[in-house]
């Protein structure tokens, strides 16, 4: 882990640098999707990469590792029900598997920018894949804005010809479970980029789109490790064109990513 850790810092540093000039105003975003369950003994590996990714957020200027961890339920009902899971999770995988022409899902999984994908315990090619896609540029710029506790206001703006959907996700940090059972049971799970909802805004019109969305919470919810994620995905391809990110917290304040 250390190793990755290391490698993937000098890579993101060499890459800052590339992307230092003056003129640059908006972050270049990579999305980082980890497909897990807390009944997959593989799992606890992935799920500690993406912890460590989710310390290092916006550590080096002009990159933004935009993390989602979604549980899929297709573990549950054998020994131990992943708390986190939800249908709308697994179905995201699916629909993965289909476009990435992929035999069948598996745990666990890491997608790059929605087309990308490894073994989410290879940590040199989710290192590879993350660095590569901190290269290219994304077409759609995508603006955060908490006008409100409760109020973001998104506004898109898509270069790209074709049909875009925007999609909310709220994620949760510092989060564990004292597995009682299945092929985790006794251990100690830690998690941090947890999607605990996710579903569409809308589409992109004519290369843009402008809507101001309640944030949605639940008691159970801790405010201060919440964050706001939303991606501007190519409906076909599944390419993630544009992604940004904002904590629950800091209200008056603007993210912005390609």
């Amino acid at each position: 882990m250390q190793k990755f850790l290391k490698a993937l810092c000098v890579c993101l540093v060499w890459l800052g640098a590339m992307r230092a000039a003056p003129i640059m105003v908006a972050q270049q975003p990579v999305v980082v999707e980890l497909f897990t369950s807390e009944g997959c003994s593989s799992c606890p590996p992935a799920d500690a990469i993406l912890s460590s990714l989710a310390r290092q957020r916006t550590a080096v200027k002009g990159i933004d590792l935009i993390l989602l961890g979604e549980h899929v339920e297709y573990w549950n009902g054998q020994g131990w029900n992943d708390r986190f899971s939800a249908s709308s999770y697994t179905q995201r995988q699916y629909e993965y598997i289909r476009r990435l022409h992929l035999a069948t899902a598996y745990t666990p999984q890491i997608v790059v920018d929605g087309h990308l994908q490894t073994a989410g315990g290879n940590s040199s090619e989710v290192q590879n894949d993350i660095v590569e896609e901190a290269r290219i540029h994304k077409p759609a710029t995508v603006s955060l804005s908490l006008v409100a506790p409760d109020k973001l206001r998104v506004i898109v703006n898509d270069t790209n010809a074709g049909k875009r959907q925007v999609l909310l996700a709220v994620t949760e940090d510092n989060l564990s479970t004292t597995v009682k059972g299945g092929e985790n049971g006794g251990r100690v799970l830690k998690h941090d980029a947890v999607v605990r909802e996710l579903h569409a805004l809308g589409d992109v019109s004519n290369g843009t789109f402008d809507k101001t969305v309640a944030l949605p919470h639940k008691s159970d919810w801790k405010q201060a490790d919440l964050r706001a994620v939303v991606l501007v995905q190519d409906t076909g391809s599944g390419v993630i064109d544009g992604a940004a990110s904002v904590p629950f917290e800091s209200a008056n304040t603007t993210a912005r990513g390609r």
